[in-house]
This record gives structure tokens, C-alpha cells and sequence, in this order.
């Protein structure tokens, strides 16, 4: 049987119509069925992804994924989108915006991000956040420029040979890698104002941190969280 884009509701009320428009595109994009339920379902269910609603912006002040979320929910093994309710969120056009670490990569996050560009026809966009080495810190008198080449160009070649096996098997997506300075969260959030979805990783047993909590209160943006151990 074909795996279903699912709309998840958690009660006999109406998901949010952003949620039911986003899982909507997305099921004929795919050509997929899409269905909606009540979440947890009574037996074990397989589904391409799971959308669920959220509130956004003064709607949610100071969001709390742990606490938001039903605890089913958060906790699935499938990709789960949570679509903020702002407004024109599920109707943007732009890039899909991949945060990813390069030094511990998650093949099922990528190759989702890279399918849902396939998709969309859409740029694939790849933040990878790093940061300098700890022994920069001991240094009295900051990090002399052609240190800081050296590691950045480590950086930008360790990103390049993750995503190399990923451009030979999507050769249709355009890939714009990009190797940053910054904090993971400071990352996505600078470039999550043009992206129609971003999509992050959830290792086991972690909450999903800044990054994703900042982009669904400040973009407005749809958000994918892939469990890391998901295989394509």
C-alpha cells in the first residue's frame, strides 16, 4: 500500500487549514494519499510524513516544543512538519533550506530535504554551522586569518564529500552549499525568511532545540524534523 501523507489531529476538532493546505500540495506533489487522523491511531501506522498545526507568533509565546507537542507526536519515528499558522505560511515559493553537521551527517535527513527539492523544482539550500577549533580560544591575541582559512576550507571540503553521493543520485536539484560561522539556530533563522520549508534532524532521545523553535516563532516557515536514524 501506498504510505500516506498523514494530517495528524489530536482530538475531534479541525486541524488548522495552513496544516490542511501544506499536507494537502504536499500529497499531490508526491502522489500520495493523504489522510486525516486522530493521532495517536489505535494501530501502528506507516506514513511518508506526519503534518501537524501549530500556533505561531503572538499565538505562541515563547513556544516550548516539549510542551506543545503531544507526547505521540513528538516522539514519532516518521518526518513529522509542523506548519506554523501565520499567515501565507504554507503558500511560499523559495528554497528548501537543509541544516545539517557535516561532521556527523544524518542520511535519511538529507536525502528527504533533497527529495522535497526534487519535488518542488526548488534550490536546495545547505547550512552547515561550525565553529572554531577549542584550542582557539587559548590564543591571547584572536585567530590569525590564515588559520582561519585553513579550518574554514576543511569545513567547506567536509560538506562538499557529505553531499557529493546526494548530487549523484539527485542530479536535478540545484545545491547551494553554504559553510558558516555561526551557531546552528543563528544559521537557519538568518536564512529561513526565503525558505518555503526548512528541515532540520532529531537524534534519539533529544528535544530539537533552538534552531527549530526559533524558525517556527520568527520565519513563520513550515518545519520538517527527520528522525536522524531514518533510512532513505
Amino acid at each position: 500500500m501506498t504510505e500516506p501523507v498523514i494530517l495528524a489531529r489530536t482530538d475531534s476538532s479541525a486541524p488548522s487549514r495552513p496544516a490542511v493546505d501544506w499536507a494537502e500540495r504536499e500529497a499531490r506533489l508526491r502522489g500520495l494519499p493523504m489522510r486525516a487522523v486522530l493521532y495517536p491511531p489505535p494501530d501502528p501506522i506507516r506514513a511518508k510524513m506526519i503534518v501537524y498545526g501549530i500556533p505561531h507568533g503572538a499565538d505562541a509565546p515563547g513556544l516550548s516544543l516539549g510542551s506543545r507537542l503531544p507526547a505521540a507526536i513528538r516522539a514519532t519515528d516518521h518526518p513529522l512538519v509542523l506548519v506554523p499558522n501565520g499567515h501565507g505560511a504554507t503558500h511560499r515559493s523559495g528554497s528548501i533550506l537543509l541544516g545539517t553537521d557535516a561532521r556527523n551527517p544524518s542520511d535519511g535527513t538529507i536525502d528527504f530535504a533533497f527529495d522535497s527539492a526534487r519535488v518542488r523544482d526548488a534550490l536546495l539550500h545547505v547550512v552547515y554551522a561550525w565553529s572554531l577549533p577549542s584550542c582557539a580560544a587559548e590564543w591571547p591575541f584572536g585567530v590569525p586569518e590564515a588559520d582561519r582559512a585553513t579550518w574554514e576550507d576543511h569545513e567547506v571540503q567536509l560538506l562538499a564529500d557529505v553531499l557529493g553521493p546526494w548530487r549523484e543520485k539527485y542530479p536535478q536539484v540545484a545545491v547551494l552549499e553554504d559553510v558558516v560561522l555561526f551557531t546552528p539556530a543563528q544559521a537557519l533563522l538568518h536564512h529561513a525568511g526565503s525558505a518555503a520549508l526548512v528541515v532540520v534532524g532529531r537524534k534519539s532521545g533529544t528535544e530539537w532545540g533552538e534552531a527549530v523553535r526559533g524558525v517556527l516563532h520568527e520565519a513563520a516557515c513550515p518545519v520538517a524534523v527527520v528522525p536522524a536514524w531514518m533510512t532513505p
